[in-house]
């Protein structure tokens, strides 16, 4: 399959890439924003502030760290110094998703330097570290998380200032949580790198249902095989089969989960010319067939 230039990697190529910088007002120790999706900063990213991140109103792929998963409306998660990111939604072209995102950043020095004074902020210390490696919220702290982060965009001040302690506090206490990112995982986040990975990331994004090469791969940026495989793997986390593979095996179990389509169907959608290799590919990731898995997912939405 000819490398064709999709929208996303053109809008990539023609923007140079940079760290987000983030910018609060003066009269305020965090930053609460409403997103629309998409827009310049929806890009694999990092940035030394931790972020708490909830999408309201979509779905679609979560790439955190060396972390890839589905996600849909009320995904909370919490990403910490240092640790790329990106929630991707397709979208059609012109189609602008109007407060997709609810961000909330917030420099953690900044806390660490008032448990001087406010020595309770001293208990949240473990949290901070934990979230380095990226969290994601259920249950009851992720419904009670929600109702903070969207009060906060109806007040300023003191009252913002409440809601924020207290949902940190909520946060650092609940057991309700996945781990998202390996421990070990430390990509290089020099500009030419962060410049390179994103454009990867947004063509397999675009074309990983499609027989897509690592060879087809390393033309594009430059890099023999061998070298941009290792590239792969040191930056992105996971090596290139992998990747695609968790992606493949992600849109296979929403389709599993939302559509009533044949197995055989889905196993085509997801980028799978023989059911024998998709059913052996994706027990071997979900330790489940796919039958079972589409009867434990529709029996979850019946209850």
């Amino acid at each position: 399959m000819p490398l064709a230039r999709n929208d996303h990697l053109a809008r990539v190529t023609n923007k140079p890439p940079v760290f987000e910088q983030i910018l609060t007002d003066a009269s305020e120790s965090f930053l609460w924003r409403l997103d629309d999706y998409p827009w310049e900063r929806n890009v694999w990213n990092a940035h030394p502030e931790y972020e708490i991140h909830l999408v309201r109103n979509a779905a679609g792929i979560a790439l955190i760290g060396d972390h890839i998963g589905e996600f849909k409306p009320g995904h909370l998660t919490i990403v910490g110094s240092g640790l790329p990111h990106d929630w991707v939604t397709k979208t059609a072209p012109g189609e602008l998703i109007h407060g997709r995102d609810i961000v909330v950043q917030f420099d953690p020095e900044r806390l660490r330097k008032t448990v001087a004074t406010l020595p309770e902020l001293a208990a949240i210390e473990s949290f901070l570290t934990l979230a380095l490696r990226g969290l994601s919220f259920h249950g009851e702290t992720r419904r009670i998380a929600i109702e903070l982060l969207e009060e906060m965009g109806h007040v300023r001040g003191l009252s913002r200032l409440s809601l924020f302690l207290q949902l940190l506090d909520l946060l650092a206490r609940s057991g309700e949580y996945e781990i998202l990112s390996s421990e070990g995982f430390s990509p290089n986040l020099d500009s030419e790198t962060v410049d390179i990975v994103q454009h990867v990331l947004a063509y397999v994004l675009e074309n990983f249902t499609e027989d897509i090469k690592l060879r087809d791969l390393a033309n594009v940026v430059g890099m023999n095989e061998s070298t941009f495989s290792r590239f792969f793997k040191r930056n992105i986390g996971n090596s290139f089969s992998d990747h695609v593979t968790k992606l493949r095996i992600g849109r296979a179990c929403k389709l599993l989960a939302d559509d009533d389509m044949p197995i055989t169907d889905v196993c085509f959608e997801a980028g799978y010319a023989n059911i024998s290799n998709f059913n052996r590919i994706f027990r071997k990731q979900r330790h489940i067939t796919p039958s079972s898995y589409r009867r434990l997912a529709q029996s979850r939405h019946s209850g």
